[in-house]
């Protein structure tokens, strides 16, 4: 359906708009009447998530690498940009941290000139393997500086710095969400996370790969619910910056989560286990007391329902 673009309506530039995650907040802010400048280099997104937005009069794709300057005329930034699984980030690790270290300063630098609002999509990973369990905003982490991990992690830690530098030094308004373990439709089939990897290896009746003994707990929080969370972080005061977590508190063991794939697939599959990869954290789980007081913001979709839905997009996909 074709939404007229309002005269009140904002021009937002969504970097990583054509990934899992920005795909679906490209089609919120749509929704919403606003136009949307999507940008994607297209390493990791992919343009079978954006296609149908050309639908709105207000959308716009770009392909461009955020560690070239960008120049545009907007009046928000969601800085979504930068390959957020361990298959992907670590394929090119001086790309990863570029894309989150210079990517970060060519939009903070967009939004210094703009005068505007910008907001960085940050990560769990910047707890690293947390000794504090669960894991709230003013916990400084665990990270190895110069394990396999580190590009990803140390660059968008790399990368909140420099959002917080540019906010005290040059009064940029800045928003900073700390992202939780996140799934739904979009999602890269062959991205190496747990919930697509389980999803996959059911429908094709494959085994299941767990990696230790499927002890470790992650909390999975469906894309819905994130979205909804960013949104209400940049509606917020200019002066709540964060760092904020979003993400379900819910905890589950990977064993958990591979019964319940196999459960709902109806597969045959069986469960292997193969060795832990360096550095992968034994246990993930949000304090999101942050953004229940400011927001009323929570998770809505339980797991099992999240699931459903994004078992129905992958067995659409593989059946293509």
């Amino acid at each position: 359906m074709t939404t007229k673009i309002s005269g009140s309506a904002k021009r937002i530039l969504v970097t990583g708009g054509a990934g899992f995650i920005g795909s679906h907040l490209c089609e919120r802010l749509l929704e919403q009447g606003n136009e949307v400048l999507c940008v994607d280099n297209f390493f990791t997104g992919r343009r079978r998530n954006v296609v149908k937005l050309f639908d709105y009069a207000g959308f716009e794709l770009l392909r461009h690498d955020v560690t070239f300057p960008l120049y545009a005329e907007v009046d928000e930034i969601y800085n979504l940009a930068c390959p957020a699984s361990p298959v992907h980030y670590q394929f090119d690790p001086v790309q990863t941290t570029k894309t989150s270290v210079v990517g970060a300063i060519n939009m903070l630098g967009l939004a210094k000139r703009l005068k505007i609002p910008v907001f960085q999509a940050s990560t769990s990973e910047v707890y690293g393997d947390p000794h504090v369990h669960p894991q709230t905003e003013d916990y400084w982490g665990n990270v190895n500086p110069i394990g396999p991990r580190s590009c990803y992690d140390e660059g968008k830690r790399c990368a909140e710095t420099l959002f917080f530098d540019y906010y005290r030094q040059h009064g940029v308004k800045i928003k900073v969400i700390r992202i939780f373990n996140t799934y739904g439709p979009n999602m890269h089939p062959a991205d190496g996370r747990v919930v697509s990897n389980f999803i996959v290896q059911a429908l094709k009746g494959e085994d299941i790969t767990i990696y230790g003994d499927g002890l470790q707990t992650r909390s999975f929080c469906y894309v819905d619910d994130l979205v909804r969370g960013f949104m209400a972080m940049m509606a917020g005061p200019d002066d709540f910056t964060g760092p904020m977590n979003l993400g379900n508190p819910g905890e589950f063991t990977m064993m958990q989560l591979a019964e319940q794939v196999i459960e709902l697939t109806g597969s045959k599959s069986q469960i292997v286990y193969r060795p832990l990869p360096q550095d992968d954290p034994r246990q993930r789980q949000p304090n999101i007391d942050q953004a229940r007081e400011r927001f009323g913001w929570e998770p809505e979709v339980p797991l099992r329902e999240g699931l459903k839905k994004t078992i129905a997009y992958f067995d659409g996909l593989l059946k293509e």
